[in-house]
């Protein structure tokens, strides 16, 4: 017997019907085998990433996350993502680009995952409020594995100088 995982996928889209081609691969995503359950997250709207940073003059986005629980292994959940994404038109033409449907795996049961295909925590996961907004929106006690919970986490996004404010911890009380 295959052992479930409970993992995070992120989804995007800001080309053609976002909402309908999110909702669609929920379901896609159900009816696979393999995976047992999708929990999905309410729809956020943001700006368009791209290599050279926020791209207010793009087509904007439609993010949300789903819990799901499989027992695919990584490799193999990876595999079906990128199906579900050509399926549903997805181009791999330029880095960051616009697309029809995008999804990514940022949590796996709480393992690492590194291979030349994948890289599990997600990478960038830290850097993104558009996956990490949508993950609170699900789960207010979340973690990112290597970066604590979501909730300070998108705070220092929100505020990178607190990210860097201490309080100072010289014995005593404050005069």
């Amino acid at each position: 017997m295959k052992q479930v995982m409970t993992c995070v996928l992120a989804f995007g889209s800001n080309l053609g019907e976002r909402e309908t081609t999110i909702r669609a691969a929920w379901d896609d995503l159900l009816a696979a085998p393999g995976i047992h359950s999708v929990e999905p997250s309410p729809l956020h709207d943001s700006v368009a990433l791209t290599e050279d940073g926020l791209d207010p003059d793009a087509p904007a986005y439609l993010n949300a996350v789903a819990v799901v629980t499989t027992d695919l292994s990584p490799d193999e959940l990876l595999d079906l993502v990128n199906r579900i994404e050509a399926e549903h038109g997805r181009v791999r033409v330029e880095r960051w680009g616009s697309r029809t449907l995008d999804i990514d795996i940022i949590t796996y049961g709480g393992r690492v995952v590194k291979t030349d295909r994948l890289t599990i925590p997600h990478p960038r996961a830290f850097e993104r409020d558009f996956v990490l907004r949508p993950w609170l929106d699900l789960d207010p006690n979340a973690v990112l594995m290597g970066h604590g919970r979501v909730s300070d986490v998108l705070a220092r996004l929100e505020n990178p100088a607190a990210a860097h404010r201490r309080e100072p911890t010289w014995g005593g009380g404050r005069a």
